[in-house]
Order: structure tokens, then sequence, then C-alpha cells
């Protein structure tokens, strides 16, 4: 007990071993927080990237549609042969086609 205060006194520093475990425990806990938080703006930026890849498509379709005068529904086949679209890198557009609701609205609808 004695050698102890005397090393304290002595100005010896170090962590303990309840010290160590606190921090583990701390730092367990933020990544308990942080994994399913980071994972739900994963989910939000690759649902944004499907809205805009849908938009792009009846932007193309909307311009498909000026050139060849009311020729629709077109599908993305198309859209992609004929140069409105470009493939992508890293994955492949959404399958289906472009056709106008009963509002009168371009509307894309999915295929299988």
């Amino acid at each position: 007990m004695m050698n102890r205060i005397k090393k304290m006194l002595k100005g010896e520093k170090g962590f303990t071993l309840v010290e160590l475990l606190a921090v583990i425990v701390i730092l367990g806990i933020i990544v308990a927080i942080a994994i399913p938080a980071i994972g739900s703006i994963i989910n939000k930026a690759e649902d944004d990237a499907d809205e805009a890849e849908i938009t792009m498509i009846i932007d193309a379709a909307r311009l498909y549609e000026v050139q060849h005068e009311d020729s629709l529904p077109v599908d993305v086949d198309t859209l992609l042969e004929q140069g409105y679209l470009d493939e992508r890198q890293g994955g492949d557009l959404p399958s289906g086609s472009v056709s106008r609701d009963d509002d009168g609205n371009l509307a894309f609808n999915p295929g299988s």
C-alpha cells in the first residue's frame, strides 16, 4: 500500500482497468446509436436516387413525346436505344414505361 502511495506522489500516470472499461462501454453506446442512424441515412439516399431516376425517365419521355408527336407510352429501353437516356454506371435503370395518367400528366409505370 505504501508503494502505491509513493507511486501516486511521484506523478506516475496511467489508466486503470475500470477507466478503460468505462471508455469501451461509452464507445459501444455511441456505436449502437450511430449504426441505425447511418442505415437510415443510406436508405433515404437510395430512395432519393430512385426518385431522381424516375424524374429523369419522365423528362426523357417528355422530350421523346415532343419529337415523336404524341407517341406515348414509351418504355425505358426505347428511350435508351434512341439516346434520350444514358446507361448509368454501377446499376441499371428501372424497367417500365411512361404514359399519361387520367389527369394527363406523365407517369412512370414500373415493369416487372
